[in-house]
């Protein structure tokens, strides 16, 4: 997996997620102090979002990639302190081999 955290996202980039993010543009991000990106496999992302939404207060959206039926990038986004313990939870059970996500 592959993982970024923007603090302080531009208003470009908040459009950007926006446009392609899994629950459409009709629900917008709004503002927010951080995102953290995260990209691999399905079945990575499917149990990264399931670990980032239980360890602190985030909010989990999928990103579309070329492909759109393909969920290849998580965007996890509320603030600084939160998303960073999400990432770092990520990190720690990717780093335990995926045992017990």
């Amino acid at each position: 997996m592959e993982y970024r955290i923007i603090k302080s996202p531009s208003p470009g980039t908040i459009d950007i997620l926006n446009r392609r993010k899994g629950s459409g543009a009709s629900t917008p991000i709004g503002k927010v102090d951080a995102i953290g990106l995260v990209q691999g496999r399905i079945i990575e992302m499917v149990c990264a979002a399931d670990v980032a939404e239980k360890a602190v207060g985030v909010t989990v959206e999928d990103i579309k990639g070329s492909c759109p039926q393909n969920m290849i990038m998580l965007a996890i986004f509320g603030d600084t302190a939160s998303v960073e313990a999400a990432m770092e939870e990520i990190r720690l059970r990717e780093k335990r081999g995926g045992i017990e996500w």
